[in-house]
């Protein structure tokens, strides 16, 4: 069972760039969470991938704790889905489910802050345990957020 969840039931094992396609995924499964369930669900289905990540990444790095191997794929579901919380949190707020570019902003953050590794996402990727598998995808989500908050921010400041 920590196989199917560690690579997103095998999304991790697409060919090149599985983060990619893990997170896009994630993308698409957290829209439509949010979107025919609502925020509440898609915090609930954040959580869940989070504790269930780092059980399958201890488990699936038992015997190589130092990998992080590029089919582990549920730490993107995870941060994909903490940085989807954000926009998604703004809406809920208006009463309405997430719209572009909300989520497609998101995404891109994410995948910046994922692979570029800045500051305290770094800081987890170094750690080079099952931990900082998980940890560095979730300070990634975090600071995806962020910038999709501050990016609309500014889109309805300056240009609406």
């Amino acid at each position: 069972m920590s196989r199917q969840i560690s690579t997103f039931f095998g999304v991790g094992l697409l060919p090149w760039a599985p983060g990619t396609w893990g997170s896009l995924a994630a993308l698409l499964i957290g829209w439509a969470i949010e979107h025919y369930l609502g925020f509440w669900p898609l915090v609930l289905a954040t959580l869940i991938a989070t504790g269930a990540g780092f059980w399958a990444c201890q488990s699936e790095l038992r015997d190589r704790p130092t990998d992080d191997p590029s089919e582990i794929v549920i730490d993107e579901v995870a941060g994909m889905w903490l940085a989807m919380l954000f926009p998604a949190f703004g809406f809920y707020m208006r009463d309405m489910s997430m719209v572009w570019p909300g989520p497609i902003a998101a995404f891109l953050f994410f995948r910046l802050f994922d692979i570029r590794k800045p500051w305290l996402v770094g800081r987890a990727d170094r750690r080079h345990d099952p931990i900082g598998v998980m940890l560095d995808d979730l300070w990634a989500g975090v600071f995806a957020g962020i910038a999709t908050i501050l990016a609309a921010a500014l889109y309805h400041i300056f240009l609406i």
